[in-house]
């Protein structure tokens, strides 16, 4: 469910979210024993200044960033290029799906705790409210600029979604897709100015047990992102 609220809350909210700045008494994202909320986020723009072959020329991996945080824009910008919806009747997305199953669950990591990114609503769902980057740096086998960078994003996967539909070769297919809205979100990285790098070496079992995930739901895929120093 979506809950409205006026224009300072949302910033609020999305500051909150965003680390641009600590949760203030009165003011915090719900615990995990409370219920969630959806943190809307503000419209992505289709359009920008810098082309696709210039992304594509600059991108590098980056491994060193700076502590400030992104702003509600630049998260909006990221999510909306990893999953966001670019054809709202039939809900097709950024990134391309086999048989539009679309198995990819998306989480984001600030010093302010993690969110899962609902597609649907285009915001951001509170999951926990205290800081596991350093936690995930751990279950990433010790990548210490984890616990730096302002933003992780993970893409887990379900699965089911594809294999009821395409048997055992649904999860190349899913693998497949995780690779795609993965190089959506490095470009986009690169547009906005940031910095990005991906990840692959983690323990699953114990990114898994750190971000909760539901059972049947398995992580593929970390980026960690943020501004170069």
């Amino acid at each position: 469910m979506l809950i409205t609220m006026n224009r300072k809350g949302i910033t609020i909210l999305l500051a909150v979210a965003a680390g641009l700045m600590p949760a203030c008494r009165g003011q915090e994202p719900p615990s995990e024993s409370k219920t969630r909320v959806m943190i809307p986020l503000p419209s992505p723009r289709s359009s920008g200044p810098l082309s696709l072959e210039q992304a594509l020329s600059q991108r590098r991996s980056v491994r060193r960033f700076s502590s400030k945080p992104l702003t509600p824009e630049e998260t909006s910008q990221l999510l909306w290029a990893a999953q966001g919806i670019t054809e709202p009747n039939r809900g097709l997305r950024t990134a391309p799906s086999a048989g539009a199953t679309y198995p990819l669950e998306t989480y984001l990591a600030t010093s302010n705790g993690l969110f899962r990114y609902r597609v649907r609503e285009h915001a951001l769902e509170p999951i926990l409210t205290r800081d596991i980057r350093s936690a995930l740096a751990s279950a990433c086998l010790g990548q210490s600029f984890i616990a730096q960078a302002p933003a992780t994003l993970v893409f887990a996967a379900v699965p089911e979604r594809t294999t009821r539909r395409y048997g055992a070769r649904g999860r190349m297919y899913i693998h497949m897709e995780a690779g795609h809205a993965a190089q959506n979100v490095h470009l986009q990285a690169v547009a906005l100015g940031l910095g990005s790098v991906p990840i692959g070496a983690f323990d699953d079992e114990a990114v898994s047990r750190l971000l909760q995930l539901p059972e049947g739901e398995i992580p593929l895929y970390l980026i960690s992102i943020g501004h170069t120093p």
